[in-house]
């Protein structure tokens, strides 16, 4: 206190002085003050990666210094455990093998729903009860390595239809006792959302969360930048630059093609990955590839997407039209051999 007052005194005697001293503390307190508020307000990027559901993931998210990774592992656990038909133990798995005593959790419940309101929405275009159908096809995990003819073709339709399927008091009931259930049409985008929604939960207000493919963005990228994706060339996936780039910014977005998984047989004739539930056919069409982008769950626009393979280029049009709420980017091939593009997404 004693050397307080010497010292103001001393400066009070020679006021230029004081005002000199005044000054420079005055700018050193300042950049004391700035210097602190941008290490509190520093913006951290956490990138996550890895493998998830058969295929990659990848988690970009600001505005926090955690690293999530261990829930978000917990997540993903819980969700293969109640809906992936890659393991044996899961509730879908046991269900699909005759097992009527599971009582299943809320993550199926939410996924059957989801895919029930779709399945109408869709006129039966999506369908998760095509399993049999996948399985024998050869694109499901049984890997059935066989064509069908007509015959088995029919054979096989009389259990699909998700109308033929209910949940009553968390059991699920089936008219017929083959009937398949497989979500997977619908598991990445709704396992994006579940993270999403975890992100969300944490305060963190941009991120971008992507499972093979499929992709939901809430906020921008630092410095307000927007969340911008490249969307694959069909006629050339291996071309890194993509086929162009979107403005994703606060968007689910989902793809479904028919060059991302097929098989050939010993003849050279292509099957598609993507089932017709109303012939039970897997064949090709000029339909390459269908984008689906909306402000909606990323579950709903995987369902969409893999809906919108099924109803082919017409009949997608007439569905767009009748549905303001969705855009989507269809890449097709016309009479000639030149890819096309059917285009209501304005946002790019």
């Amino acid at each position: 206190m004693i050397f307080y007052e010497n010292f103001i005194g001393y400066f009070c005697k020679n006021n230029m002085n004081f005002m000199i001293i005044k000054n420079i503390l005055t700018v050193l307190v300042i950049l004391l003050l700035v210097v602190s508020c941008t290490d509190y307000n520093k913006v951290n990027d956490v990138i996550l990666k890895g493998h998830v559901f058969g295929t990659t993931y990848k988690i970009v998210y600001l505005d926090s210094g955690h690293n999530y990774q261990k829930s978000i592992d917990s997540l993903f656990y819980l969700m293969n455990k109640s809906l992936s038909t890659y393991i044996p133990t899961s509730d879908i798995s046991r269900i699909n093998n005759g097992d009527s005593t599971i009582v299943v959790d809320d993550l199926f419940l939410e996924v059957f729903h989801k895919s029930k309101m779709i399945y109408k929405e869709t006129n039966g275009y999506f369908d998760p009860t095509v399993g049999h159908l996948v399985n024998a096809w050869g694109f499901g995990p049984n890997s059935e390595k066989k064509n069908l003819t007509m015959t088995e073709v029919k054979e096989q339709m009389q259990f699909v239809g998700l109308n033929k399927v209910d949940i009553v008091n968390r059991k699920v009931k089936k008219d017929h006792l083959n009937i398949y259930l497989d979500f997977n049409a619908i598991a990445k985008g709704f396992g994006i959302d579940v993270i999403a929604r975890f992100l969300s939960s944490k305060k963190i207000a941009n991120y971008l969360v992507e499972i093979g493919g499929e992709i939901r963005t809430q906020g921008t990228k630092e410095n307000n930048v927007p969340w911008v994706i490249k969307l694959v060339d069909p006629l050339n996936k291996e071309d890194f630059k993509g086929y162009k780039n979107l403005n994703l910014s606060d968007k689910s977005m989902a793809t479904s093609g028919n060059y991302r998984k097929f098989r050939v047989t010993s003849d050279g004739q292509k099957f598609v990955h993507t089932i017709n539930p109303k012939t039970g056919n897997a064949k090709e069409s000029n339909l390459l590839s269908a984008s689906v982008i909306a402000s909606l769950d990323c579950a709903d626009v995987d369902a969409y997407a893999t809906a919108f393979m099924a109803m082919g280029l017409k009949k997608v049009k007439s569905f767009l039209l009748a549905h303001k709420n969705i855009d989507a980017i269809l890449l097709f091939v016309d009479e000639n051999g030149d890819l096309k593009e059917y285009n209501t997404f304005i946002k790019r």
